[in-house]
């Protein structure tokens, strides 16, 4: 456990430190080409140490209210290791998982190898990605608005979002993909959402489409919110009490600062389907890939804004969410668009993660 840091200042460390990097990274892209050696030398160095010491800060955490579900992981994870059986068949794989750990390890073991399942699919998916230049897009990752809260929160969650974006980086190989994808079930059920609609874009993936889908969600959910609520919670997640749950129970305080329709978060939303529409609509730009990507993303976040006015509504803006780092700065990475690409990566970088900033100091 790390005890050197004090528990207050342990997300401002985290927070400051990308604010850091992000400030830094947009000096390295002011000042020097992207394929320039000592940018490459800088980038690749920086992110290896970024993903050694976020897996090491996340997964040593101290046991404490501070980092929400961390205390309940705790207290099933002490039941486990005292002889405790499984008693359900929700998300039982992690359960699986969970009891196995506990009666083989300690719990900070099982926390870190909790963050290395969380962290490294970013950084594999990337690096399949990007090559040598993967980097930009894992810093998007770890700078995203969502990404502490389910590596510390909702860690079964961020697990699972994150095994299904290690499926995707094998995406040319079916059945490590179909393999990490069923785990990604297993481990959390919400993960089917993102699973059949990154596979229906194996059937259709023309994200103009897609797009007006996602358009047409915004006014269906201001018209009969409510309906929507229900509609999902009695036939797509009815035979799970749990997720049905979340659409229908009251929220615990500190789930949202407030509910209803959330348009700030809606707002963050539209990044990636504002960097979407640039790039596809306006900038033609052809890939099949960042179609699959995007239009994954659209249905994801339409079904959220479906429910929006759940109570629980964050556990499925996750589900999209989780890919909006990936889905805003693929292009950057894939095509020249801009005369000074390398620097408008960085500033891209910096509103991205000031969305982040700005909203834990200021709301």
């Amino acid at each position: 456990m790390n005890t050197f840091i004090p528990i207050e200042w342990y997300y401002q460390l985290y927070l400051n430190l990308c604010f850091f990097l992000v400030l830094f990274t947009l000096l390295h892209t002011r000042i020097l080409n992207i394929n320039d050696q000592k940018n490459l030398s800088f980038i690749n160095v920086t992110g290896y140490i970024l993903l050694f010491l976020l897996i090491f800060h996340i997964g040593q955490r101290p046991i404490n209210h501070r980092f929400g579900d961390t205390i309940n992981y705790y207290r099933v994870f002490v039941e486990y290791a005292n002889g405790a059986e499984i008693n359900t068949n929700d998300d039982y794989g992690w359960h699986v998982f969970m009891r196995f750990m506990a009666r083989n390890t300690s719990i900070h073991i099982f926390f870190s190898i909790c963050a290395f399942v969380y962290i490294y699919p970013m950084y594999k998916i990337s690096k399949e990605f990007f090559g040598n230049y993967w980097y930009y897009a894992f810093i998007m990752f770890i700078v995203s608005f969502s990404f502490w809260t389910y590596g510390v929160n909702g860690m079964r969650n961020g697990a699972a979002c994150s095994l299904f974006l290690w499926g995707v980086s094998q995406h040319k190989n079916k059945v490590a993909m179909s393999v990490l994808f069923l785990i990604a079930s297993f481990f959390h059920k919400t993960t089917l959402l993102p699973i059949f609609a990154f596979l229906l874009t194996y059937v259709y993936n023309d994200p103009k489409v897609y797009f007006k889908l996602w358009l047409l969600c915004i006014p269906l959910s201001l018209a009969a919110g409510s309906l929507w609520v229900q509609l999902f919670a009695n036939i797509g997640f009815g035979d799970d009490d749990r997720l049905a749950g979340y659409l229908t129970s009251q929220s615990s305080a500190g789930t949202f600062s407030k509910t209803g329709f959330r348009w700030d978060f809606l707002f963050h939303s539209a990044f990636a389907i504002f960097s979407g529409w640039y790039f596809v609509i306006k900038r033609n730009y052809k890939d099949n890939m960042y179609f699959k990507l995007l239009n994954t993303y659209f249905l994801c976040n339409g079904f959220w804004i479906l429910v929006i006015n759940a109570n629980y509504s964050n556990r499925f803006a996750y589900l999209s969410w989780f890919m909006m780092a990936i889905v805003i700065i693929y292009p950057f990475l894939k095509q020249q668009f801009f005369k000074d690409q390398h620097f408008m990566i960085g500033k891209v970088m910096l509103v991205y993660f000031s969305f982040t900033y700005f909203m834990y100091y200021f709301f």
